[in-house]
């Protein structure tokens, strides 16, 4: 969860772990019960990245990115989708056929989320912000992954408190 560096390295490592679950999923046979533990701990790594994300990435993206406002309001947008899928996945056990269906959307989902981060957006920041405020808000993003929630809301709010 804690994993140090900058903020991009800190999300980056991220993705590489839930990548790794999503691995372990397709790994496995469907109806294996496991599937459904490693798919818990896929949403909560999610969870609590998308909650470090919204208090600090995207308002750093607003900040530093010329079209700062409309990119944050997409990635919040298409995460959206991925926090719907996990809230409807908590319902379905692994040998349910509606299990198999929202793992694969979820991963589908993450890994466009995922592709999207490393190929356009992080680039873009590691150019425009200032190599001390990437530092800080990597220290911000831990910290606030220890706290997050790690089950979606019903309807969290898309941008952090004031």
């Amino acid at each position: 969860m804690g994993h140090g560096g900058n903020v991009i390295k800190e999300l980056t490592a991220d993705h590489e772990e839930v990548e790794e679950l999503f691995g372990k999923i397709e790994a496995l046979p469907p109806g294996e019960k496991s599937r459904k533990v490693y798919a818990d701990r896929v949403t909560m790594e999610f969870v609590r990245h998308w909650v470090a994300e919204k208090a600090y990435l995207y308002p750093a993206v607003r900040q530093y990115l010329d079209n700062g406002d409309a990119v944050a309001d997409k990635e919040i947008d298409d995460q959206s989708k991925a926090e719907r899928i996990m809230k409807d996945l908590e319902s379905h056990e692994a040998d349910d056929a509606e299990f198999d269906r929202l793992v694969g959307l979820l991963m589908n989902e993450i890994r466009w989320h995922i592709a999207e981060e490393e190929e356009n957006l992080f680039p873009k920041l590691s150019v425009a912000a200032p190599a001390g405020a990437l530092d800080d808000l990597g220290e911000k993003v831990r910290q606030a992954k220890k706290t997050a929630p790690a089950r979606p809301g019903p309807a969290a709010a898309d941008k952090p408190p004031a």
